[in-house]
């Protein structure tokens, strides 16, 4: 997508084990496109169903969609979330805990820019694109995301193709080249994201369109909260203030699109490739403005005309009739807890961290160190090993602190290791859990949240990471030959690789978590 085009466009079968294979039940498609839109709810297909005309309008009619699809772990955070998406395995299994323990990596610099590097480092198992490769050596993928686990983690430890978005142009790490391909040079050097400085984002339809109102001052601080949204004239700075509009998602669709072509993905007959494109402006807006914004419903009407478009060119590459689309979300959002009270509803903002800092201190003053305990997302943690070698009853640590962390208001349950290993299986929440934390993490104490409430101590933004329903909801479709359009009910994320290996008739690479779908794969 050009620049200029941009703004036109803008005006219960159970799962094989490892080692079966379900044959396809339709010719086999030649790209398999696997969307992600980061932070994208469910509900959002249903709220604006007459202004949603052309790419969400598309997949919502012509897939198997389901509308209680779950993140089925605790920590509902971008990394994790994609580390199951094109695995079939939970983040107890794929190794990515959290978002800071994800793929930052100090060891593999960016290329071309400054900042932090990244990798699939901490990655464990394998993927659907290793399942892919076992069956098909020549395979081809590409993965593109505004963000690089989002585009790293749908891959896996794999050397291929890997980009997101940097300082205004499309990068990579160390781990997967020391240069950029010709074909991205040549995409950057158009400087699409920099010639965006003195523009503006404002409403795609008339203001009479959108129910939400444009005042609503818990949104970004409450400082310039209110349409037009207008960028800098300065082309650097620009890069930056783009990030949480969804000109963003424009550039990351247009450059899976010149990856597609240069690549030549979907081009061999009888082959299966594959794409993967993580849209990551939903999570900045929702963020930013929450998920009951005028924002964030202009934006998902901006995304689906981006969606239409890029539907529409790629089946000028690949025949749309041989190609397989799944979309799904790493996570959902809660509303401002200042959105929800202001509706008479219980919510609110809970915080540990100055609780955990309090608690690190007061182990350093005693052993003369830090055990660095850190808290995310009602996790605790900290050098477990290192409290061991100091003598510290660990156990009795993880009792303390719990009961601490279950002090504070909106706590409902709390975990430590060992109540955890012993919690009964009809304990929800305590299963999320144990599908979060790998079996060798060094934690402490583990606390969910009342519905309604969010981690987090700062009232400018909204966020998600708990096992509440509207941070575990994401939408799962399949919309490709030989899937029969139809709208069902629960499914959770680790069922769409073992449901994509049915039907590209490939082998799981080792044990999953998920099921094959039978909406999607009819039981023979």
């Amino acid at each position: 997508m050009r620049l200029s085009l941009v703004f036109l466009l803008a005006a219960c079968a159970p799962a094989p084990a490892a080692g079966q294979a379900v044959a396809p039940q339709a010719a086999r498609p030649a790209l398999v496109v696997f969307i992600t839109v980061d932070q994208m709810r469910p509900d959002y297909f249903e709220r604006w169903p007459a202004q949603l005309t052309a790419g969400f309008k598309r997949l919502y009619d012509g897939s198997a969609f389901y509308a209680r699809g779950e993140q089925d772990h605790a920590i509902t955070e971008t990394a994790p979330g994609h580390s199951t998406i094109l695995t079939g395995r939970s983040p107890a299994s794929t190794g990515i805990v959290t978002n800071e323990l994800g793929v930052p990596d100090t060891a593999a610099p960016l290329v071309r820019v400054p900042g932090p590097g990244a990798s699939p480092r901490r990655f464990r198992g394998t993927t659907m694109y290793d399942w892919m490769k076992a069956a098909d050596p020549q395979i081809r993928v590409l993965s593109v995301s505004g963000k690089d686990r989002g585009a790293v983690l749908p891959i896996g430890r794999a050397k291929v193709p890997v980009f997101w978005y940097r300082f205004g142009i499309f990068t990579t790490s160390r781990w997967y080249a020391d240069t950029l391909p010709a074909w991205l040079e040549r995409w950057n050097e158009r400087q699409g994201a920099a010639k965006l400085a003195g523009k503006q984002w404002d409403l795609l339809l008339d203001a009479t369109s959108y129910a939400e109102p444009d005042s609503q001052v818990w949104e970004r601080g409450g400082q310039g909260f209110m349409f037009p949204k207008r960028f800098s004239t300065d082309s650097q700075r620009v890069t930056f203030e783009l990030m949480p509009t969804p000109y963003m998602d424009s550039l990351n669709l247009d450059v899976a699109l010149e990856g597609v072509k240069a690549l030549q993905l979907g081009k061999r007959p009888g082959r299966t490739d594959l794409l993967s494109i993580s849209l990551s402006a939903t999570d900045y807006i929702g963020h930013t403005y929450g998920p009951d914004s005028r924002e964030i419903h202009d934006h998902i009407i901006r995304v689906d005309r981006f969606l239409g478009w890029f539907i529409d060119s790629l089946a000028k590459v690949v025949p749309l009739e041989r190609t397989l689309y799944v979309l799904t979300a790493d996570h959902g959002v809660t509303s401002f807890p200042e959105f929800n009270r202001s509706r008479g509803r219980m919510s609110g903002r809970a915080n540990a961290d100055t609780l955990t800092a309090l608690a690190d201190q007061a182990l350093q003053q005693r052993h003369g160190k830090s055990f660095g305990l850190d808290f995310n997302n009602g996790l605790l943690y900290g050098d477990v090993a290192a409290l061991k070698a100091a003598k510290v009853n660990v156990d009795s640590l993880s009792s303390a602190l719990a009961s601490s962390v279950a002090r504070i208001t909106g706590v409902t349950r709390i975990y430590t290791p060992r109540s955890l290993a012993a919690a009964d299986t009809a304990d929800v929440d305590a299963m999320r859990w144990r599908r979060s934390i790998p079996a060798d993490f060094p934690w402490l104490a583990a606390a969910s949240l009342a519905p309604g409430y969010i981690w987090s101590f700062s009232p400018s933004a909204t966020t998600h990471g708990t096992t509440n329903a509207d941070d575990l909801r994401v939408p799962i479709l399949f919309m490709g030959p030989g899937i029969t359009p139809g709208k069902y009910q629960r499914a959770r994320t680790v069922d769409i690789a073992p449901t994509l290996a049915a039907i590209l008739g490939v082998k799981p690479g080792e044990p999953v978590e998920g099921r094959v779908l039978p909406e999607v794969v009819k039981p023979r």
